[in-house]
């Protein structure tokens, strides 16, 4: 049984909440944002899902509490921070922020994070960008997270790796949030956890098969994560996997390479202004063209119309900004007892 709840409410709760474990205020104020934001586009499994392991390891010393990164190189265009395992959601936003400024002077600019805390859901960052009309790309990988097995092995190398873009098309903006693996871990732990099955055979065992019992990756030996595609186009995924590390770890210079037992993330942030390029105008033009035939393609008998990237999260926003954020109510109940900050009621 779910609740609905208030998003700012939700917000003062998470803050508090944060404050309380010991995370600087504002800091405390960017992560609370950034969460509730992945809930209210329905990433149910990067929001408030989130908040229980962050305190733990606020508390543990894994995420650090105040301060700021440490630039290790700043050419104007492009930046490269060591971020000392702060906040993913506050290097993040604070990143994302200095690309846009810079890509109104130079078109484009870039940012790579080595030594990040865990970044949340990636497709709260989008809009940031897209409401003043950039695109924006983000990226992520776990340097300690290597769950997802390359194609054609059994046993995991590297993470499930998202990769997020947002662009505006002169109406809803397209927003992308994909992983580069089949599934992700968090998903595959609650599962898991909840002793039930995938909806498909999207993990793999050390003896080969692909299966959807998410307990494989935890026996011994253990299994791995499939890539995108699974073993019939997993290629696919691999390629985009590899991508992934190369813009984050590889440009922060810093990654598993150093094999960090800390839960961290390397991430890489690019926003791009189109009146740099053809033209604000041109740009849309030709993105809300394409939108606009994806929606207009005839769908299959019986089925309903196309749906873009994004188009459901933006839909689910727009309703929970006016009726609440729907929470289940195993999550609320865990989030009363990890938290002395008093839980808000429901509308």
């Amino acid at each position: 049984m779910s609740g609905r709840y208030d998003h700012t409410g939700l917000i003062r709760f998470c803050r508090d909440a944060l404050t309380a474990a010991g995370l600087d205020p504002n800091h405390a104020g960017v992560v609370a944002e950034t969460l509730v934001e992945g809930d209210l586009l329905g990433h149910s499994t990067h929001g408030l899902a989130l908040l229980p392991r962050y305190l733990e390891e606020i508390v543990a010393g894994g995420m650090t509490r105040a301060g700021e990164p440490t630039v290790i190189n700043d050419n104007g265009i492009s930046v490269a921070w060591d971020g000392r395992y702060l906040p993913g959601p506050v290097l993040v936003r604070r990143a994302l922020e200095l690309c846009a400024e810079r890509a109104r002077e130079h078109g484009v600019a870039t940012a790579a994070i080595g030594r990040s805390h865990h970044v949340a859901c990636l497709a709260a960052y989008l809009m940031a960008a897209t409401d003043r009309g950039l695109a924006a790309i983000v990226a992520s990988s776990s340097p300690n997270n290597a769950s997802v097995a390359p194609f054609g092995a059994v046993e995991g190398a590297y993470s499930p790796n998202p990769l997020a873009a947002g662009w505006p098309t002169g109406g809803d903006p397209v927003l992308i949030d994909v992983s580069t693996s089949i599934t992700t871990s968090s998903l595959t732990s609650e599962v898991a956890a909840a002793g039930g099955r995938l909806p498909g055979a999207w993990v793999i065992g050390a003896d080969g098969e692909p299966v959807d019992d998410p307990a494989v990756l935890t026996a011994s030996p253990p299994g791995a994560l499939l890539p995108l595609g699974g073993t019939d186009h997993g290629h696919k995924g691999f390629a985009l996997g590899m991508l992934v590390e190369m813009l984050t770890s590889g440009l922060a210079g810093h990654g598993r390479a150093e094999r960090p037992s800390r839960w961290g993330a390397s991430v890489f942030i690019m926003v791009i202004d189109p009146e740099h390029h053809g033209g604000k105008e041109a740009f849309e033009r030709q993105t809300g063209n394409l939108a606009a035939a994806c929606r207009a393609a005839r769908p299959l008998p019986g089925g309903p119309p196309v749906r873009l990237p994004g188009q459901r999260a933006l839909e689910l926003r727009r309703t929970a900004l006016v009726e609440g954020v729907a929470l289940p109510r195993p999550l609320v109940d865990r989030l009363r007892e990890r938290s002395t900050v008093v839980f808000p009621d429901p509308q």
